[in-house]
């Protein structure tokens, strides 16, 4: 039989994981390589196998850095928009939609500032515990040209009409194409951000995007 052997990368799609996922377990001696040219490789038999012997636990683990994997398409270390400043809710919507300008995920900041507005005076977006999951009424993939998920904190915490009636500083800003995109982003953030306080006490404090990263696609894997 004819030995099917991938590469990193295509091992990393195989299991619906990041790269760096596959490199961990290299170094963790869960699978073994293969010297293929200049080339590092992994014997899909192998991986099918170390699949099919996963207890529940590891399953668990394993839906869990899917889960990462597929946010990290919509969210990059450097969609961050750290301690802006903002007087009022309406500021800090243009600083967010002025942010996803400069990072190219939308034409027009000001499109998205009155389409964001526009939803934000139906109901408030303010989650509690001091963050809002902004976003546009409808979605509008001619408007934003790749699905992103944007992460801000303002110096100071602002009054947001939240439910529970704390002024927000973390913002998330959800520009996504259709209701696939948007419902597991709002799962995933809720889960793995919005129910564990020290995340949210992680993200306050954090001083760099690379803090930032860890806490939104890095700490979930600890669990």
């Amino acid at each position: 039989m004819v030995r099917e052997l991938l590469t990193l990368k295509q091992a990393a799609a195989h299991l619906k994981v990041t790269i760096s996922v596959i490199r961990e377990m290299i170094n963790s001696d869960l699978l073994q390589t293969v010297k293929n040219g200049n080339t590092i490789k992994i014997d899909q038999a192998e991986l099918d196998e170390w699949l099919a012997s996963l207890n529940e636990e590891e399953v668990r683990k394993l839906s869990l850095q899917r889960s990462i994997c597929k946010f990290s398409d919509y969210y990059k270390p450097e969609y961050i928009n750290l301690d802006f400043e903002a007087d009022n809710k309406y500021e800090a919507i243009a600083e967010m939609s002025k942010k996803a300008k400069e990072l190219g995920v939308v034409r027009d900041h000001r499109w998205l500032y009155q389409v964001v507005v526009a939803r934000e005076e139906l109901v408030s977006t303010a989650v509690g515990n001091g963050v809002t999951l902004l976003h546009a009424r409808h979605f509008h993939p001619s408007k934003i040209k790749k699905p992103a998920v944007l992460f801000g904190r303002s110096k100071e915490p602002i009054e947001f009409d939240a439910l529970d009636n704390k002024p927000v500083e973390l913002y998330f800003l959800l520009l996504l194409h259709n209701d696939y995109q948007h419902l597991f982003s709002i799962s995933y953030i809720s889960k793995n951000i919005l129910m564990s306080d020290s995340n949210l006490e992680k993200l306050r404090k954090a001083q760099t995007g690379e803090e930032i990263a860890e806490v939104l696609v890095g700490s979930v894997i600890n669990n």
